[in-house]
């Protein structure tokens, strides 16, 4: 087993604004230290990602005071700040959240999890997502093809840990980022646009920026990502950062890397609508028992 660490001691920081800050991330490789390949016929790796999300409250935040800020970011470091793994082989990965619990409370955030990315398993040489969601108890087993990103290659390289990345953006619709995802500006978009007579509203984008090691020679990447010739280490995208901090080439034994079994049978389309039917029998069921 080789286990390539991604070292977390120096200086890196990430664009301001639209992206979050890493502290204490080193991309400096040791000087004539042969840079591993993974060349063989056949394989398997195991990566570690961590993701940082800001908090935006917007207008809601204008109102408190940087005290409750501060105790708001830290009832939400659950869902700001999370760890996956993505087990992969040439042409099926597995990507999945390491549960945590709660630092204030010592529970897991079982409202969070009703909209969070279930076990995710991609396959890129059948175009075929499989990715189990479960919501309020029920589970689903969502079947669709892989979203289609128009990656644009960048000549613009960086280390990091001990591999060469290269950068790569795309611009990618938020929804096929997001899908699995429930906020009350979603149904509310979608209210109004169903009592509309005019046109649909604009499709929002999100710019999305890459970078993927050719030395690792696969097509995977975290989450909603992938379609680089080699395995992507980093994303930036919105105000979300995922950066792989350890590798392990060929561990010892086989990895699970098979697709969810369980649950109703769906789409993404399919899924989608029934979060939002869910949520707004929800909201209406506590407006009737308020008045």
């Amino acid at each position: 087993m080789k286990s390539l660490l991604l070292d977390w001691t120096g200086g890196f920081l990430l664009p301001v604004l639209a992206f979050v800050v890493f502290g204490n991330f080193d991309t400096k490789v040791q000087q004539n230290k042969p840079q591993p390949t993974a060349i063989v016929q056949d394989f398997q790796g195991q990566a570690i990602y961590m993701s940082k999300s800001s908090l935006e409250l917007g207008s809601w935040g204008a109102r408190m005071s940087e005290a409750q800020k501060k105790q708001v970011k830290e009832r939400l470091k659950n869902r700001l700040e999370k760890t996956y793994v993505l087990n992969f082989n040439r042409e099926a990965s597995v990507f999945d959240e390491e549960e945590k619990l709660d630092a204030i409370s010592g529970a897991t955030d079982s409202w969070g999890n009703n909209f969070s990315r279930g076990e995710q398993y991609k396959n890129v040489k059948d175009n075929a997502l499989v990715q189990r969601q479960e919501f309020y108890g029920k589970l689903f087993l969502v079947k669709d093809d892989l979203p289609e990103i128009q990656w644009i290659m960048g000549s613009e390289s960086k280390q990091i840990g001990q591999y060469t990345c290269y950068k790569a953006t795309a611009t990618v619709p938020e929804d096929e980022l997001s899908w699995y995802d429930f906020s009350w500006g979603k149904l509310r978009n979608q209210q109004q646009a169903n009592d509309s007579t005019e046109a649909a509203p604009q499709v929002q984008m999100v710019e999305v920026e890459a970078w993927y090691t050719p030395q690792i020679p696969v097509a995977h990447g975290p989450g909603e990502y992938w379609g680089l010739p080699g395995l992507i280490l980093e994303v930036n995208a919105g105000n979300t950062t995922m950066l792989c901090s350890k590798i392990v080439m060929n561990p010892k034994g086989d990895l699970k890397i098979e697709p969810p079994t369980k649950g109703k049978v769906t789409t993404k389309t399919e899924y989608q609508e029934t979060i939002m039917q869910k949520m707004k029998e929800m909201r209406d069921n506590r407006g009737r028992r308020r008045s």
